[in-house]
This record gives C-alpha cells, sequence and structure tokens, in this order.
C-alpha cells in the first residue's frame, strides 16, 4: 500500500485511540463537590485564556495567509495559493491539538487527585492516561496534516515529486506560528502567575503552596496548563512537522532522479510506524512492586523506541533497500535515549547538580543563583557533544549508503528522533495534571497520604518537563539543520546558474552570523521582562487583597481569584506580540535587504546560539525548581527554613528561564528557518546588495 495512504490511516487510528482514552478517563469520578469547584475554576480560566489567546493570533494569521497568497511567486502551481493554505490549515490544527489537550488536561487532575486517595498506581494511570491524549492528538494531526497535503499535491492535483514537498512549507510555517505564540503566551502565563504566588504567599506569608487562601492560586494551576501542556503540544506539533517536511523537502531537491518518490514518502513510512508503536507504548506506562513512577515513564518510552527499531528496520528495506540508512535512524533513537539520561541528571532531586542548588542556599540566595547559574551552563557541554556526535555518525551513515547523502541521513536521524514524540508528549501533559492534582488536594484539603501521593506524582512531573524541553532542543537542532539545507537547495533551484557561498570569508555571511547569533538573547530578553513586568502586577494584586479583604488569612473569606487569572491573561496576550514580530520580520529584513548569503549565516547563528541559551536557560530552570523541592521534602531545614526561602528566590529566577523563554527558543529557530525557506524562491533574484 502506498506510503502516505499509510500515514493517513496511522493518524485516524491515533485520533480514535485518543477518543477511546478520554471515554475511559472521564468515567473516572471527579471526586467531591469542593474539588469539582477547584477543578470548575482551573478549567474555566484556562480556556478563557486560550480562546482569547488564538483570537489574538487569528489576527496575524489572517494578515500573514493573504500575504503568503498574493506576495508570493504564483508559480507553475498556483504555488502562492496552496503555500497559503497549507499556512492556515497547520495553524488551525495547531491550536486544536491545543484545545484537545488542554480540555482533558483540565479534566483529567481532578479525577486523577481522586484517584490519589485509592493508590499511587491508579493515580499515575490516571494521570498519564490523560496526558496520552494529548500525545496522540499532536502526532496525529500533524502526521495528517503532512500527508493529507502531500496526497492531495501528488495525486489529486498532479504537482510532480519533486516539487510537491516544497508547498508542504506552508504547513510547517502555520505550525511554527501557533507554536511561537502558544510558547511565549503561555509561558508569560504561567511564570508571572508562579513567581507572583510565590513571592507573596511563600516568602512574605509563610503559607504552603496551592494555599486556598493565596489569591494567584488558581491562575498558577490555569498557568500549568497553558505553558506545559497546550504550549508544549504545539512546540512538538510544528517540530514533528516540520522535522517530516524538512526531510521531505530534501529528499526532493536531491534524491529524486536516484530512488523517484520512495526517498521522499520513506519518512511519512517512518512516522507511520512510530504513531502505532506511540499508541503501544502508552500502556507500558505502570507501576511495579517499586512504585518507581520514573522508572514506569522508561518502560513505555523503551517501549515505544524498541517497536520503532524493528519496524524501521524493515520499513527501510522495503523502501531504500540499504542498511546504512536504517542505522541512520538508529542514531535518532539513540539521541532520545541519551538526551533523557542527560536531561535527568541534571534537574532530577537524585543527582548532584540539584543537590549542589540545595546545599548552596544554605548560604543564601545569591550562593543558590550563582550555582543554579553554574549548574545551567555546565549543563550545555553533554548535549551539545551528544548532537554533534549524532550529527557526524548520520552523516557517515547517509554518505556510505548508495544514496550517498550525508544531509539524508541527518534528517533521517531527526525523523526517527521524532518517533517517541506520542510518549513524550504524554509524559509531558502528565505533568501539569499531576501538577493540579496536588493544588486540588491542598485547597480541597484532602488528607495527607493524598497529598503524599500527588507530591510524588508532581516530583517525577517536573523532571518529565525537563526532559521533554531537552528533547524538543536538540530535535529543533537538527531539524533546522535540515532546513538550512533544504534553503541551500531551493536558492540554487531558483536561480540558475549561481552560485552562493556560505563560508565565513564571505562578509556577508559573518554579518549574518553575528545578527543570527544575537537574536536568541534579544528574544529571551524581552520574554523575561513581560515575566517580570506581568508578575510585578500579580504581587501588588496579591499584596492589595491580603492588605484590603479581611479574614483571607483566617480563612472567613475567599479571595478574588479571577483577578490574578485576568491580569496575566491581559499581559501574556500584549508581551507575546514583540517576541513573535522579532522572529517572524528579522529573516525577512535581512533576505531583503542584505540577500540570501546573509540570511543564511542568520540562520546558522539562530541555530548555535539558540541551542545552548536553550539547554542552558532549561535545565538551569528545571535545576533550581528541583533544589526547592529537595528542600521541601526535609534537607537542609525543610520548609520555612532560611534555605528554603533562598530557594524560592533561586525558583523564582528559573521559572522564566525554563518555562517562557528557553522553551520559546525552540519556535524562534523553526519559524526563522521556516521563514527563510518561504522566502527563499523570491530573494534568489530579489535583494537589495546584489
Amino acid at each position: 500500500m502506498d506510503a502516505t495512504i499509510l500515514a493517513i490511516i496511522a493518524s485516524v487510528i491515533a485520533l480514535i485511540t485518543a477518543i477511546l482514552l478520554v471515554v475511559h478517563v472521564m468515567k473516572e469520578k471527579p471526586g467531591t463537590t469542593t474539588m469539582q469547584e477547584i477543578s470548575d475554576f482551573i478549567k474555566e480560566g484556562a480556556m478563557a485564556y486560550l480562546n482569547r489567546q488564538f483570537k489574538t493570533v487569528a489576527i496575524f494569521a489572517i494578515v500573514i495567509f493573504l500575504i503568503l497568497g498574493l506576495a508570493l511567486p504564483k508559480g507553475a502551481y498556483n504555488n502562492s495559493y496552496m503555500i497559503a493554505t497549507g499556512f492556515l490549515v497547520g495553524a488551525v490544527f495547531s491550536a486544536l491539538a491545543g484545545y484537545i489537550g488542554m480540555g482533558m488536561s483540565v479534566r483529567a487532575n481532578v479525577r486523577t487527585a481522586n484517584a490519589a486517595k485509592r493508590s499511587l498506581k491508579e493515580a499515575l494511570s490516571v494521570a498519564f492516561l490523560g496526558g496520552s491524549v494529548t500525545g496522540l492528538s499532536v502526532v496525529a494531526l500533524s502526521l495528517l496534516g503532512v500527508s493529507g497535503f502531500y496526497y492531495l499535491f501528488t495525486k489529486v492535483f498532479d504537482i510532480p515529486v519533486d516539487t510537491a514537498p516544497s508547498l508542504l512549507i506552508g504547513f510547517g510555517f502555520g505550525a511554527s506560528l501557533i507554536s511561537l505564540f502558544a510558547r511565549v503566551g503561555g509561558g508569560i502565563f504561567t511564570k508571572a502567575a508562579d513567581v507572583g504566588a510565590d513571592l507573596v504567599g511563600k516568602v512574605e506569608k509563610n503559607i504552603p503552596e496551592d494555599d486556598p487562601r493565596n489569591p494567584a492560586v488558581i491562575a498558577d494551576n490555569v498557568g500549568d496548563n497553558v505553558g506545559d501542556c497546550a504550549g508544549m503540544g504545539a512546540d512538538l506539533f510544528e517540530t514533528y512537522a516540520v522535522t517530516l517536511i524538512a526531510a521531505m523537502i530534501l529528499a526532493a531537491s536531491t534524491l529524486v532522479t536516484q530512488t523517484g518518490a520512495k526517498s521522499v514518502e520513506y519518512p511519512l513510512l517512518l512516522g507511520t510506524i512510530a504513531v502505532i508503536a506511540s499508541i503501544i507504548g502508552i500502556f507500558f506506562v505502570r507501576l511495579g512492586k517499586k512504585e518507581n513512577i520514573m522508572g514506569a515513564m522508561y518502560k513505555g518510552m523503551l517501549a515505544t523506541g524498541l517497536i520503532s527499531a524493528v519496524g524501521f528496520y524493515f520499513a527501510t528495506d522495503y523502501m531504500l533497500g540499504d542498511i546504512n540508512i536504517f542505522f541512520a535512524s538508529l542514531v535518532g533513537l539513540g539521541v532520545t535515549f541519551f538526551i533523557n539520561i542527560i536531561t535527568e541528571y541534571y534537574t532530577s532531586t537524585k543527582y548532584n547538580p540539584v543537590k549542589k542548588i540545595a546545599k548552596a542556599s544554605e548560604t543564601g540566595a545569591g550562593t543558590n543563583v550563582i550555582t543554579g547559574l553554574a549548574v545551567g551552563l555546565q549543563s550545555t557541554l553533554a548535549p551539545v557533544i551528544l548532537v554533534c556526535c549524532a550529527i557526524a555518525a548520520a552523516y557517515y551513515f547517509g554518505e556510505t549508503s548508495t544514496l550517498q547523502n550525508g544531509i539524508y541521513g541527518i534528517a533521517i536521524a531527526a525523523v526517527a528522533m521524532l518517533s517517541t514524540t506520542g510518549l513524550v508528549i504524554a509524559t509531558d501533559s502528565y505533568g501539569p495534571i499531576t501538577d493540579n492534582a496536588g493544588g486540588i488536594a491542598e485547597m480541597a484539603e484532602l488528607p495527607e497520604a493524598v497529598r503524599k501521593n500527588t507530591d510524588a506524582l508532581d516530583a517525577v512531573g517536573n523532571t518529565t518537563k525537563a526532559v521533554t524541553k531537552g528533547y524538543a532542543i536538540c530535535s529543533a537542532a537538527l531539524a533546522a539543520l535540515v532546513l538550512f539545507q533544504a534553503y541551500g537547495e531551493e536558492l540554487m533551484k531558483n536561480a540558475v546558474g549561481t552560485t552562493f557561498e556560505f563560508g565565513i570569508e564571505n562578509h556577508m555571511v559573518l554579518i549574518g552570523l553575528f545578527l543570527g547569533g544575537v537574536l536568541p538573547f534579544l528574544f529571551s530578553s524581552f520574554c523575561m521582562e513581560a515575566v517580570g513586568k506581568a508578575a510585578h502586577k500579580v504581587v501588588e494584586e496579591v499584596r492589595r487583597q491580603f492588605r484590603e479583604i479581611p479574614g483571607i488569612m483566617e480563612r472567613k473569606n475567599k479571595p478574588q481569584y479571577d483577578t490574578c487569572v485576568d491580569i496575566v491573561t491581559k499581559a501574556a496576550l500584549k508581551e507575546m506580540i514583540m517576541p513573535g514580530a522579532i522572529a517572524v520580520l528579522a529573516p525577512i529584513a535581512v533576505g531583503f535587504i542584505l540577500g540570501p548569503e546573509a540570511l543564511g549565516g542568520l540562520l546558522v547563528g539562530v541555530i548555535v546560539a539558540g541551542l545552548l541559551l536553550a539547554i542552558q536557560m532549561s535545565n538551569g530552570g528545571g535545576a533550581w525548581d528541583n533544589a526547592k523541592k529537595y528542600i521541601e521534602t526535609g534537607h537542609f531545614g525543610g520548609k520555612g527554613s532560611d534555605a528554603h526561602k533562598a530557594a524560592v528566590v533561586g525558583d523564582t529566577v528559573g521559572d522564566p528561564f525554563k518555562d517562557t523563554a528557553g522553551p520559546a527558543l525552540n519556535a524562534l529557530i523553526k519559524v526563522i528557518n521556516t521563514i527563510a525557506l518561504i522566502i527563499a524562491p523570491t530573494i534568489a533574484t530579489i535583494h537589495l546588495f546584489n
């Protein structure tokens, strides 16, 4: 059967499985009336924010849709309309995946809290299956969009195989745009609420996390969902789509004369196998006798990886008949495995980096922050070595294959790395579900045994969220390298007889390189500043309520939760515009003013600087967070101690690192690369500095 048809069928199967999981989770009892009321507060706030965010983004999407349709060259196959339509569908599918994931997350939280009354095992099952709905929805809609458009282009509109993949970039751009705004807006929302709640509640009032007396507590719980569920879902949706598209474009540009459609459609077949493997892998996540939650997650990952590897062997033999391309796919699976280990080492409470930060907290906030920064900076080395080894190995296997194309080997490694995306997103979405479950247990004053179970789930949730960020960052780097190669191929295709040099001896490349290197820092500064501004407003509001509303601390009156939710919603929607504008306008300005070679330098600068900064921020922030949690379990004085107060300050610094600026850099890298690919045919011949 045609690989495209198989991909479409696998996508539909994954969506049906997601629906069945929704039915299963919704059968769980939601607990007491108080628990349901708290859950409803979170659900209303989360969905209200998501609605307002997508209404705001819709304006940008419509404008860009019109620009793409009217400004791009029409080409032989109405290219501009094809790309514009793909862009719109990509944006809609990404938003739809966010809605599905968020809707499940805010319903699974209360059911997880109620299941925690019975056992840790049952609570894990509810939380993980709830997260799996997001995971399967994301990979299914992403694969469906790419394979569906490819089928329409090649089978319905009879567009040649060497041209059709280039038109798919519109779908990738739509997904990237939603990812950018979801990551930035959701990150600003969640961290402004979290920082505001912690600074007043924990530090000034000395009340526990998720205490119902804190006016920002509902906003904080809402933020967990919009940042780590909708945001990460959109992030990996576009990573999955863009990686597939980049591999297909590269094959279409360099291998069609040698392999026909096989090398182009091979990535779709890998995606098909990976989706089925993810469905099976979900059911391997279960607690054993030792109740090792992270171990249960790894069982699912390992099962998915092994099933994928076996499937990849037969797919490679069937489509390309070259064992070296299969080895390139194994490189991608290896990167997934090792990035999990590396990230867990730097962010888990079990290992030395986190314990070192916790120990430094004994001498105050200053030493906590210094040590946290050092850990984040150190954590860049191992992932970069891993990515370098993966590039070298995948390139070697691609170059020594019958295809003799090293970059295609890297592209296949990137596609294979995404084979566990469904499981990765499931473990990430599990995080906000368990975090909310703990908050509901605290606010509903459930027995200590229940909170002990939810705390155990939440502690692992912090690590799985950090692991997901590391996975997303490394996959973004590999995908961006393939996009850069595809950018060069597009230039050559549209400027026949012209040679483009991307060596550092070219001064325009150097200019672009420096401009690209500074962009992640500028982008991150806007994200961090936005969190600071919004958190300042939350702190002022929380202080006002404690000051002006009598009886909050004595539990005689309830705080005005909706006020804090409204503050962070407005701030997030307002502040996400500038970072988004930077990502969209920078490549266009450099490309049309300085030319294609300067834009090539920009792409390389963004990839390298963005990768390093994202790893440093995500791992450093995760380590700060878990250092605080390590102290809260009774080490170095426990809750309320001076070390704990210092750790709260470190966590406050780390929060926008790991949940706002760091993860948003993935989207920045991909948006800039996809825009460069879209405008490549035009700037190949039209730019100011010829």
